[in-house]
């Protein structure tokens, strides 16, 4: 399998400046391709190739006006190009969005291949420099000197910190033995989670916690004058100030998916559209503080990782409405509804709660019955949890033990 190791960089002034030029000359080349690949198709009706951008390129480098692209590694440049092929193939795939250009004032990245890199006894000699940059180590088990990277991608923030991303190919891990625990997770904005167990996890609201230190911070910023000193100073204070959060948010995401994952053998969540959700103004904020996206994706390469099975219900799935005792399903539950009583058996629900043993159960049935769970308005064929259930109006079967 594929790895990857982020470590800090500290780069000597000549070093930056050597990767800052890089940078920009990157910048140009994207922006300059993804321009012609533009006009070309709205004026010509053609679309572009790999090869076709690759050589454009090259032609670009023998102008006069461009002539200074030549300074630097060739093989950033065209990896741009390559990363900017595989944006217009999933933007052609509905997978992505349009791509865009590049600006001077984001991350900045630039991606180098075993023949733009040398990588010996755990250090790294980049083309076009005559040094290595020194970079801190941050897994003692590992040696650094014992790594192949197969390529290097180096980086700086917003907030002037420099990475490196090693690429490694590495032996599958051993599978983490076996738990015979399973476990249904619902996502919440009040609870960062809610297990089928019980458990409640609380949301830590990263940037609720730094939003007025945030805002502080970009006041002062829209106080300086534009192209200053001081507001370059200013803006940078914003960019850690969003690094913070960010990091905070990445650290506990990465523990509570860690923790799901070791404990579990089945992990069963619901599959939430998030960039819909959004939309609505009131939870906008909250919803994207949350990071159920990223939260997912831990899930899903960790799980895969270590020999775990995680499961995704469909999102018309009424989890919330349905009773995990006896199956009734109510017309309607409001959001601000927490707790309510099943009109048919009397038993109380806290609505999150009764929302993941849903989830668990009705993953569970997808498991046993070898279907999916789809909306009932669908033309899809009925799943197995709906054919068996839809005589009882029961979303779910009970779990063991009537809960």
């Amino acid at each position: 399998m594929r790895t990857a190791y982020k470590v800090r960089v500290y780069p000597t002034p000549e070093q930056a400046a050597t990767l800052s030029r890089t940078f920009g000359c990157l910048r140009v080349v994207w922006n300059r391709i993804l321009a012609w690949r533009h006009a070309r198709y709205h004026g010509e009706g053609v679309t572009t190739s790999f090869a076709q951008a690759n050589a454009r390129l090259t032609a670009m480098k023998a102008t006069d006006e461009l002539a200074w692209l030549n300074e630097v590694s060739s093989v950033p440049l065209q990896q741009a190009i390559r990363h900017q092929q595989v944006a217009f193939t999933n933007f052609f795939a509905g997978r992505a969005r349009y791509p865009r250009y590049k600006s001077r004032t984001g991350r900045q990245s630039a991606e180098y291949t075993r023949s733009a890199f040398r990588y010996r006894d755990g250090r790294l000699f980049l083309a076009k420099m005559d040094a290595p940059p020194a970079f801190v180590w941050s897994w003692p088990d590992i040696d650094p000197a014992t790594i192949d990277p197969a390529t290097v991608t180096v980086s700086r923030d917003p907030c002037g910190r420099w990475y490196a991303s090693f690429t490694v190919d590495v032996d599958d891990p051993e599978q983490v033995p076996a738990t015979g625990r399973v476990v249904g997770v619902d996502v919440g904005v009040k609870d960062f989670a809610v297990t089928s167990d019980g458990e409640k996890i609380a949301n830590p609201r990263h940037l609720a916690k730094r939003e007025r230190n945030l805002a502080r911070y970009q006041r002062r910023m829209a106080r300086k004058q534009h192209g200053s000193a001081n507001r370059a100073k200013a803006k940078a204070k914003v960019a850690r100030a969003h690094r913070k959060v960010r990091a905070s948010r990445a650290d506990f995401l990465h523990r509570t998916s860690a923790r799901l994952v070791r404990d579990h053998d089945v992990i069963v969540i619901e599959d939430l559209a998030v960039a819909n959700m959004v939309r609505n103004r009131s939870l906008a904020k909250a919803i994207s503080d949350c990071g159920w996206g990223a939260f997912r994706r831990m899930l899903e390469y960790k799980a895969a990782k270590y020999g775990r099975h995680l499961m995704v219900i469909d999102r018309w799935y009424p989890s919330s409405k349905t009773c995990s005792a006896c199956g009734h399903l109510l017309a309607r539950l409001s959001l601000s509804t927490r707790t309510w009583q099943c009109p048919s058996c009397g038993t109380r629900h806290d609505r999150d709660v009764n929302a993941a043993k849903n989830i668990l159960a009705a993953g569970l049935a997808v498991s046993a019955c070898g279907g999916d769970v789809r909306h009932s308005g669908s033309s899809r064929v009925r799943s197995p949890v709906k054919q068996e259930l839809q005589p009882a109006r029961a979303g779910i079967p009970v779990l063991p033990g009537g809960e």
